[in-house]
């Protein structure tokens, strides 16, 4: 029996009494048991939430939902309740499917899905309003950095429920903060993440980004660009000759300096040396005219701005005016060694030390063979150690000369 009603006293009365009045007396039968099931709801503060209580088997049990207060919402397909944001969806024998609204943090709490059988049954269904956080700040201890410091961010989710969380990404690699959560005093939750880490100029205008993570909004972030100060890098640039720097040629070096800030101040020196008194230097250009061999050294060009001082070196090495067998190519960077002519000395070292070692290697060989080439005695020599003169000698030499033919002799 379908039963509609206007909202009435009489007729919600007469709706409530129904349940007791269909099993008094009645006799009890085994039934298939009737299963009551409803769903956990989210819903973002403002929105629409939508709350199902199912029943499968259902023997035209009454099926109503009630408020966390116990108040009836819907009997049947009938709002008792004057509030008008709860609307009726779907009412058949197995659903009561009813929204709600512009939810507020007010309407939180356990729903409960109500289904007029002996005993009653009764699932819930807990509605947990979601408010997301307001737009995350970020903040930084300093608005430039010196490359090689530490610097320190901060970024703030507040008012937000449940509490978000916070991610670091710099460029596309993500860092770890520390977080912090605060509650307020109406529930609500505020997050502040901190972030430290140290930064090198290639940080230099490298995006950081505070991305919030909630279940009610999604790709919530804030976003800064580092700003980071280091020392000039210098580089010399040959502007002209093309070639290999030859007398009477000029010259013209560039002195290439990037940093932040801008270097403000480029100057010219030669190394332990004056400059020539002819060189000429226009902003970050040196000129030198009719090259000749006294100009030979090396230049150096500095570069400063307030973080510090940096500089490069170019060495210069002046070839004749008459190409010969001089090297094809010629870089006269510094900390690249000194210009190829100086070969020739090298090599003229190596055979040096080479006929030095040959000489040696003949005196030792003459001294060897000198030491081996022995000593003979004849036995005319006997007993000449303890002669007095040569003619004694003689007389005390063994045998003496009639034994001439048993001369002997003894390689020692």
């Amino acid at each position: 029996m379908a039963i509609t009603g206007n909202g009435s006293l009489a007729t919600l009365l007469f709706l409530f009494m129904i349940p007791a009045s269909l099993h008094k007396g009645a006799a009890q039968y085994p039934v298939q048991s009737q299963n009551l099931v409803t769903d956990n709801v989210a819903v973002v503060e403002g929105e629409v939430a939508v709350i199902s209580c199912r029943v499968k088997n259902n023997d035209d049990s009454v099926i109503q939902l009630l408020n966390p207060n116990r108040q009836t919402i819907y009997f049947r397909d009938v709002r008792p309740l004057k509030d008008a944001r709860f609307q009726l969806v779907n009412f058949s024998d197995n659903e009561l499917r009813v929204s709600l609204s512009n939810v507020s943090l007010s309407d939180e709490g356990r729903y409960v899905c109500q289904l007029y059988t002996d005993p009653p049954q009764e699932a819930y269904a807990d509605i947990t309003v979601l408010i997301p956080p307001g737009n995350p700040i970020i903040e930084s201890r300093e608005g430039q950095v010196i490359e090689g410091n530490e610097t320190e961010m901060t970024c703030t989710a507040m008012g937000s429920k449940p509490a978000a969380t916070i991610r670091w990404m710099k460029g596309d690699k993500e860092l770890q903060g520390m977080s912090k959560v605060e509650e307020t005093y109406d529930h609500m939750f505020t997050v502040t993440s901190q972030l430290r880490f140290i930064v090198t100029k290639e940080d230099d205008s490298v995006p950081v980004v505070c991305i919030v993570d909630h279940p009610a909004v999604k790709d919530f972030q804030a976003l800064t660009y580092l700003v980071v100060h280091y020392k000039p890098e210098v580089k010399i640039i040959v502007e002209f000759p093309d070639g290999l720097p030859r007398e009477g040629q000029n010259m013209e070096l560039s002195c290439q300096a990037k940093g932040k800030p801008h270097p403000q101040q480029i100057s010219w020196v030669k190394v332990d040396d004056d400059l020539p008194s002819h060189a000429l230097i226009t902003g970050a250009d040196l000129y030198i005219e009719n090259l000749n061999k006294t100009y030979n050294g090396t230049y150096r060009c500095f570069a400063a701005n307030s973080v510090g001082e940096s500089y490069d070196d170019y060495i210069l090495y002046v070839y004749d005016t008459t190409p010969s067998a001089e090297p094809a190519a010629h870089d006269s960077r510094a900390g690249e060694g000194a210009p190829r002519a100086v070969d020739h000395a090298v090599i003229g070292g190596v055979v040096a030390v080479v006929v030095f070692a040959m000489l040696c290697l003949l005196i030792i060989l003459g001294r060897y063979f000198a030491r081996h080439k022995g000593t003979y005695f004849t036995h005319e020599a006997k007993g000449a150690d303890d002669a007095a003169d040569a003619d004694t000698a003689i007389i005390n030499a063994e045998g003496g000369h009639n034994n001439s033919d048993e001369k002997k002799e003894y390689y020692i």
